[in-house]
C-alpha cells in the first residue's frame, strides 16, 4: 500500500490526495475494525502472503493516524489538508501570473461557484478543496453505480485541467528544491 500511495505521490499530487481520501472512506466503512480491513480487504490483494503484512501495516498504521486525530467519522489527515493548502497556495500565484492557468480556471470557476452556492453556506474550504471534491464526488458516483449527469461529467474535466496544471507546477517545484 505505501508503495502505491509513494508511486502516486511522487506522480500526481492531487491522484495522491484522492487515493489518500479514499483510503479515509474505506477504513471508515469497516468503522476502523482492522480484522475485517484485513480480510475484506488486504486478503484479495493479488499478492504474496509477505507483501499482505505490509499492506496490512500499512492500513494499521493509516487508521491509527486517522485516530490520533480524531477524524474517524469525518475530514481529513491533517498531512493531506497541507498538500491541499499548497496545492492552493500555488494556484493563487499561477491566477496572477500565468494565462494558460488563469484561462483554465475560468473554466471551472462556475462550476466552483455552483457548488459553494449549493453546499448552502456550509464551509467547502478552499477553491482547490472543491475542485478535489469535485473530482472525488466522480469517482465515487461510479464506483457505487450511480448515474453521472453530463454537468458533473463537465465539472470534474473542467476541475481536472485545472489540477492537472498545478500538479506540473508543484513537480517542477518539487524537482527544483531537491
Amino acid at each position: 500500500m505505501q508503495s502505491i500511495a509513494e508511486s502516486k505521490k511522487s506522480q500526481n499530487i492531487a491522484e495522491y490526495i484522492i487515493y489518500l481520501y479514499q483510503q479515509e472512506d474505506l477504513i471508515r466503512s469497516f468503522q476502523g475494525n482492522l480484522e475485517e480491513i484485513r480480510q475484506y480487504v488486504v486478503a484479495h490483494f493479488p499478492v504474496e502472503e509477505m507483501e499482505k503484512e505490509s499492506i496490512f501495516n500499512w492500513y494499521q498504521d493509516f487508521r491509527n493516524q486517522m485516530e490520533k486525530e480524531r477524524i474517524m467519522e469525518k475530514g481529513h489527515l491533517e498531512e493531506t489538508q497541507k498538500l491541499v493548502k499548497e496545492l492552493s497556495k500555488i494556484h493563487w500565484q499561477l491566477l496572477k501570473t500565468d494565462k494558460t492557468y488563469f484561462d483554465s480556471y475560468q473554466k471551472a470557476k462556475p462550476y466552483i461557484l455552483q457548488a459553494v452556492m449549493e453546499a448552502g453556506g456550509k464551509d467547502l474550504g478552499n477553491e482547490i478543496q472543491i475542485c478535489l471534491n469535485g473530482v472525488y464526488g466522480l469517482l465515487l458516483c461510479r464506483l457505487l453505480g450511480k448515474k453521472v449527469s453530463d454537468e458533473q461529467l463537465k465539472s470534474a474535466e473542467a476541475f481536472g485541467e485545472v489540477l492537472g496544471l498545478l500538479n506540473l507546477v508543484y513537480e517542477q517545484e518539487r524537482i527544483s528544491s531537491n
